[in-house]
């Protein structure tokens, strides 16, 4: 078992957004992150600009860290780095550049799984946020997944539910782009989803398994819904915006609760946490605050900063790694498609 008081270094490059992170003993002395904007004018992630941007920011956003950290390169314990789930192309950057650097500095390495990160962002040490015990559930929302985990500890998780097609946040997105927002659409259907009336039209929730979810029959039904009705109004998405919005986010919301539930009374752990980009989401956070009062669940929602990839949660694993001397060797690859 490795002592306390250790620098750890982690970086992030699964996506779109370069991000490097120093944490000390379970406290983030600095977080960049570097967000690619030309992915913007493509309505979605371009995997080849992806990867070269990631090889222009890599090396400034580290030597940002660090600076910010207020640190040198050679106070680094352990590299920690993203090896998967993710875009081949950035992870690849991302990996090639973390063995560099550990090899260049004599220091451990320690590859990162992206989903488990997400989980473990609750463990950074915060003021105003206490982190979960043990057993908990966890909901991981983003673009890329959306997963019921049991986790019995740090290092031992369980997918009891997960989507079937498509994760939430690509059904946000599509929906978005059906409506004519720019993309990323998930943060502006939650905008206008706050002036709107939640119940104005009703969308279908799809019918899986009791934990599993589906999301490419409702994007259906919402591209069928707006091409009904723009035919009858040419005006009628301009007209009905925030309604439109209200009532889908409504309905992916019940959705993922309805889940939430079940994995409640399946398992008996009434302990929630979520994480994943759409953990940022406003409906789902508000949901959850009163599941606590109406169900009497505890529910642990992270600071907005920690819900998209970033480079804190993969620092932090790598230190609770470290402490157990869990290291990787310089073989390792970067996947793709890596499980829990």
């Amino acid at each position: 078992m490795i002592q306390n008081n250790n620098y750890i270094l982690g970086i992030e490059s699964s996506c779109d957004d370069t991000a490097a992170a120093v944490i000390h003993n379970g406290q983030v002395l600095s977080n960049v992150v570097a967000t690619q904007k030309i992915h913007e004018e493509y309505g979605g992630v371009v995997p080849e600009l992806a990867s070269r941007a990631h090889q222009q920011n890599i090396v400034p956003v580290v030597q940002l860290a660090l600076r910010k950290a207020n640190i040198d390169k050679k106070q680094l314990n352990a590299i920690a780095f993203t090896s998967g789930p993710g875009l081949m192309g950035s992870l690849l950057v991302g990996t090639s550049f973390s063995k560099s650097l550990a090899l260049g500095l004599d220091i451990p390495l320690i590859d990162v799984n992206h989903m488990q990160a997400h989980i473990l962002a609750h463990f950074i040490k915060t003021d105003e946020h206490t982190a979960p015990n043990f057993p908990f559930l966890a909901l991981t929302i983003s673009g890329g997944h959306t997963q019921i985990v049991k986790v019995s500890n740090y290092f031992e998780m369980e997918v009891i539910g997960q989507t079937i097609d498509d994760a939430v946040g690509e059904a946000f997105d599509k929906s978005a782009k059906v409506l004519g927002l720019p993309y990323p659409g998930g943060p502006l259907i939650d905008k206008f989803a706050q002036e709107g009336n939640p119940k104005a039209f009703k969308f279908p929730k799809p019918k899986v398994g009791p934990l599993d979810f589906s999301f490419s029959g409702l994007k259906t039904s919402v591209l069928y819904f707006v091409e009904k009705n723009v035919a009858l109004n040419s005006e009628f998405i301009s007209e009905n915006m925030e309604d439109i919005c209200a009532s889908l986010q409504f309905t992916i919301i019940d959705y993922l609760m309805d889940k939430l539930k079940n994995a409640v009374k399946q398992t008996g752990i009434n302990e929630i946490a979520i994480g994943g980009g759409v953990s940022a989401n406003s409906g789902i956070r508000k949901a959850l605050k009163e599941a606590e009062q109406k169900y009497g669940w505890i529910t642990h929602i992270p600071k907005f900063e920690y819900c998209t990839d970033n480079a804190a949660m993969i620092a932090i694993v790598g230190e609770l790694k470290y402490k157990q001397g869990i290291f990787a060797d310089s073989n390792v690859v970067a996947k793709a498609r890596l499980k829990l």
